[in-house]
């Protein structure tokens, strides 16, 4: 059996001013201060690849968030950036508003709330983790057929569907209070593999003393 690890990245800070909820939509930028999370986050991988991790393959959600804070690894470590839409935010009913809390008390919005636990106001729950660890077993493949056994590939990706992927990984519920998800920005939650079988979950925040100056509006 062949051992691989997968790294799902959360993208960093994106600039939100008006701190709309952006879901899918595009052109929504790093701010300057996740610049400086994505370089952490690079420099995070590239401490890692001189201490022997070999590091061979790099995805991002087609987002211009997750694209951004791609760059800087792909520049570290020489690797390509792929493209792939599986690894790309929830869907959401809600996107494109800004205070979303104040919307709530619309009529129109109540059939969107019935059922917390699917979630009736977005794609449901099971289906993210669908997507995502079949994107996750094809890219810790392509890594094992780059680099042999060991190789680590790392998925930029987004909050929500990192986060319900962990949940599956750990045999948990996928309904879960968005206020305690442990996937910061700029975060990594890496997944070790021996073959087929998922052996560990791991998770480590490279950027944990910026996150008190950082906006956290989640995408979804």
């Amino acid at each position: 059996m062949s051992a691989a690890t997968v790294h799902l990245l959360r993208h960093g800070e994106v600039h939100n001013p008006d701190k709309v909820l952006y879901g899918r939509l595009p052109e929504f930028h790093l701010s300057e201060l996740g610049h400086t999370m994505a370089e952490r986050a690079a420099a995070y991988f590239t401490a890692q690849r001189d201490a022997g991790a070999n590091i061979v393959h790099l995805v991002a959600s087609p987002l211009v968030r997750a694209q951004e804070t791609a760059a800087p690894t792909a520049a570290a470590l020489g690797l390509e950036i792929s493209t792939d839409e599986r690894i790309i935010e929830a869907e959401n009913h809600f996107q494109g508003l800004s205070g979303v809390k104040g919307h709530l008390a619309q009529p129109r919005h109540w059939p969107y709330l019935l059922n917390p636990l699917r979630p009736s106001w977005g794609e449901p729950y099971r289906a993210q983790v669908e997507r995502m660890m079949a994107a996750v077993k094809d890219h810790r493949d392509r890594a094992v057929s780059l680099g042999g056994p060991g190789a680590q590939a790392v998925l930029v990706s987004h909050q929500l569907p990192i986060w319900v992927t962990r949940l599956a990984a750990e045999n948990k519920h996928l309904w879960h209070d968005p206020r305690r998800r442990q996937c910061t920005l700029a975060s990594i939650t890496s997944l070790d593999f021996e073959g087929e079988r998922l052996v560990a979950v791991r998770y480590t925040e490279p950027c944990a003393d910026l996150l008190a100056n950082a906006a956290n509006i989640p995408g979804a």
